[in-house]
């Protein structure tokens, strides 16, 4: 019987596409995003921010900047998370500053160099292929 190899092995070419060095590992920024001093009443002008919000960071994530985000359960202040795949901190703030809850002062940012996995460069891809489209997600709503 032949003893089927389960090791995983090294791709090269994936690794150099996502960034990753000997390890396997790269540079990030993590961005943590909190209550800000200027709660945003709500109404038009939340609802248009939050909008400006999450298509800010669709953009991001499709010139490749944004790798990661999503919320935290407000605890503390703590509203969200943002991972840049920048070189510095100061790219990744020039990058946040482009969104509107940070803009109107509904959150500010805590700027972190982080050390992670070159996979995390392939969430994004991964995700879309765990969402449904618009339509089918709009039907589970009725």
């Amino acid at each position: 019987m032949e003893k089927l190899n389960t090791e995983p092995s090294f791709d090269a070419a994936l690794a150099k596409r996502l960034g990753a060095d000997q390890m396997g590992m790269r540079s990030y920024v993590l961005v943590v995003l909190k209550s800000g001093p200027n709660k945003v009443a709500p109404g038009k002008e939340r609802d248009e921010m939050f909008s400006g919000h999450f298509a800010n960071m669709q953009t991001l994530a499709k010139a490749g900047k944004l790798v990661l985000a999503g919320p935290f359960d407000g605890k503390d202040g703590w509203r969200g998370l943002f991972i840049f795949a920048v070189a510095s901190i100061d790219e990744a703030r020039e990058l946040t500053n482009t969104d509107p809850v940070i803009q109107k002062g509904e959150m500010v940012a805590e700027y972190h160099q982080w050390y992670g996995s070159a996979a995390v460069m392939e969430v994004s891809s991964i995700h879309a292929r765990l969402t449904p489209p618009k339509a089918e997600t709009e039907a589970h709503k009725k």
